[in-house]
């Protein structure tokens, strides 16, 4: 990896530690990869995505993808596959990857990987633009990174908003 790639990993550690904030993680990918919006899902076992933090998502569709199950959508696939699901537009992809719902974002360029932790799968991490785009080997590798850092966050914890949210929104 670059010097440039260490020292964002280094601001993303920063964010995650000692309290994780997800939302946070985001805000450092919209600066990085020039994205749009993002969402970071928890696996609930055996089967079900629990949306954990989202950036740029309208408030219709964040209804939509408070859960999402295993093998459904771009993240359902991504973890069920264990591997990135990508599209340069969402509005015209064929693949049947993409579900009807995720057309509402008015996004086109998008992908998800799956969070490891270990081996283990423990979640989604999808961003996204407006405009089509391709994720390039370099990005995805920086995402999947990213994501491996995620998981030793993820597993550690149940479900809900990360400890940094409830520290400074209060209550749910």
């Amino acid at each position: 990896m670059n010097r440039g790639g260490q020292a964002f990993l280094e601001a993303v550690e920063r964010v995650l530690d000692p309290l994780p904030s997800y939302e946070g993680v985001l805000a450092l990918l919209q600066e990085e990869l020039a994205i749009e919006s993002g969402t970071i899902h928890r696996l609930d076992p055996p089967n079900l995505l629990r949306l954990e933090a989202s950036l740029g998502i309208p408030p219709p569709v964040l209804a939509i993808i408070q859960t999402i199950p295993v093998g459904k959508g771009m993240a359902g696939l991504a973890v069920e596959r264990r591997l990135p699901v990508t599209t340069c537009n969402l509005q015209t992809d064929r693949t049947g990857d993409v579900r009807p719902g995720a057309r509402a974002t008015g996004l086109q360029g998008s992908i998800v990987v799956p969070i490891f932790s270990g081996d283990h799968v423990v979640g989604a991490l999808g961003v996204a633009n407006t405009s089509e785009r391709v994720f390039g080997p370099a990005e995805t590798e920086l995402l999947l990174e990213v994501g491996r850092r995620l998981g030793r966050r993820l597993a550690r914890r149940p479900a809900g908003r990360s400890e940094r949210a409830k520290e400074t929104e209060g209550p749910a």
